[in-house]
């Protein structure tokens, strides 16, 4: 019994170091509140955009959490006028592969 219990320790410390990283999960994978259409969106395909938002608006990068109420819905409207930004760039993307 005492060896092993010398073998799992090894296995057991590693588990309950690891564990609040594997479950507390990223940011990107999230979901965020659009309180300008009043619905959750999949942060993931936002990432892109978001940067694209900061830039165009010369606000310092920052996690959308962190940002105050005013600013989220500032994004999320920019967002709905951009709503087909990226289909459009998908087009030309394969036009050009096409020729």
């Amino acid at each position: 019994m005492r060896i092993r219990l010398k073998k799992m320790l090894p296995l057991l410390l590693a588990a309950a170091i690891s564990s609040p990283i594997l479950l507390t999960g990223c940011e990107a994978h999230g979901r965020v509140y659009d309180s300008y259409d009043h619905q959750y969106h999949q942060w993931a395909p936002e990432s892109g955009f978001y940067v694209q938002w900061e830039n165009e608006n010369h606000y310092r990068h920052e996690r959308y959490q962190r940002r105050n109420q005013n600013q989220q819905q500032e994004y999320w409207q920019w967002r709905a006028r951009h709503n087909g930004d990226r289909d459009r760039d998908r087009d030309r993307e394969h036009d050009r592969d096409r020729h």
